[in-house]
């Protein structure tokens, strides 16, 4: 018998920009629940981009540079763990490269969150920084278990 499909909570655009991407950085910004003072990093972030046009064009194309299109799973045959590679899911693409972004911004130790929020945005505008290098390291992973594309599931 199959589980039963999984009844996920449908978030809503955010306020400003009526963007679900927005509101989903929010979200992986937001730490302990403290969604306003989120919500006050990213726009604070959105407003300097707005200086160099669309603020929104601009996070989802950097959300574009920075999500990776084919990704490597493990599998088990015969006794031996291959890594196959895959194609990303596009929830699981846009999910990868937010908490990539956010991740390498907080990894940027001394300084405020919204500044280094803002640095990795436009350097993964550029194609630069660490959440693009992290999407390269990854398609290269899968470019070299190529030979193993046929054990995918």
């Amino acid at each position: 018998m199959r589980r039963p499909i999984k009844r996920r909570n449908i978030l809503q655009p955010d306020e400003m920009y009526g963007s679900l991407k927005v509101a989903k950085l929010i979200n992986y910004v937001m730490e302990r629940g403290k969604k306003d003072t989120a919500r006050k990093i990213v726009y604070k972030v959105m407003d300097e981009l707005k200086k160099e046009g669309d603020p929104v064009v601009i996070l989802e194309d950097a959300l574009e540079k920075a999500s990776p299109n084919v990704e490597v799973r493990s599998r088990r045959v015969g006794g031996a763990n291959y890594q196959v590679p895959r194609e990303v899911n596009p929830n699981r693409k846009l999910a990868l490269g937010l908490r990539w972004i956010v991740e390498a911004a907080e990894g940027t130790k001394g300084v405020p969150m919204a500044d280094a929020l803002l640095k990795e945005i436009k350097a993964a505008h550029k194609g630069e920084g660490a959440a693009v290098t992290k999407k390269e390291t990854t398609h290269r992973m899968a470019e070299a278990n190529k030979a193993f594309a046929h054990f995918a599931w």
